[in-house]
């Protein structure tokens, strides 16, 4: 008889310390209640979440496998044998949806090299709801991770993600260390051109939510403090 093979769940997080069911489906936490094996970037946090989530979830049948920037390609080869002793195993981001600016697109694509079923599940992604919230296009749109921090290179791809956006009618998005968001606004002001849109999302699903779309010259004149708040930007010129 042919063995069952598990399944990978890919189960969202929420974005912040507001209560989880403001951001998340019910449903999350009956796949947790079947659940003991995951995968994870920091097993405390992993372990306080899934409490939060199901708090009679015993903590002891955990089996929690940690995956970040430093886990080997070697040793991930092995995070999925659960799945083909018939269990389901749960891959869980730190902040948002796994696999999307997440070390977790690494195991989704080892899930289906050896056909394990990958069921993604619904939650908030801060890139799609800071695009979804900026008034630029989202019919064509790339997500470019960090940006230089040496100044000149900072400079340059600013200017190059600005014609991309102008030569494809694409809308640029791009993060940065919170410590260093007030800079990145700064940054924008200067090297952009003057009627480049500029949206700036951060604390997104936090009472503190603050998404505004104003030109580069126009946030000139405006006073925010972005410092130690996680943040996407999105540039477009038309």
């Amino acid at each position: 008889m042919k063995s069952t093979i598990g399944k990978l769940y890919l189960i969202p997080t929420n974005l912040g310390d507001d209560p989880v069911w403001d951001v998340l489906p019910a449903s999350i936490e009956a796949v947790i209640d079947i659940i003991d094996d995951y995968i994870v970037e920091n097993e405390k946090s992993a372990r306080r979440f899934i409490k939060k989530i199901h708090p009679k979830k015993s903590q002891q049948s955990l089996q929690l496998q940690v995956l970040n920037k430093f886990t080997e390609s070697a040793e991930k080869l092995s995070f999925l044998n659960a799945c083909k002793e018939g269990k389901s195993i749960g891959l869980l981001s730190e902040a948002g949806c796994p696999a999307i600016a997440d070390p977790g697109s690494d195991i989704v694509q080892l899930a289906h090299q050896q056909n394990i079923q990958v069921v993604p599940l619904v939650g908030p992604s801060s890139i799609i709801m800071a695009l979804m919230g900026s008034g630029m296009n989202g019919q064509s749109f790339a997500f470019n991770g960090y940006l230089p921090i040496g100044k000149n290179e900072r400079k340059a791809e600013i200017k190059r993600l600005e014609k991309l956006s102008y030569d494809q009618n694409q809308s640029q998005l791009f993060i940065e260390t919170p410590y260093r968001n007030n800079k990145m606004l700064e940054d924008l002001c200067t090297t952009l051109n003057a009627q480049t849109r500029v949206c700036v999302a951060c604390d997104l699903t936090l009472s503190s939510e603050y998404i505004k779309t104003f030109t580069a010259n126009e946030w000139k004149q405006i006073n925010v403090n972005l410092h130690k708040r996680p943040a996407i930007f999105i540039i477009h010129k038309d």
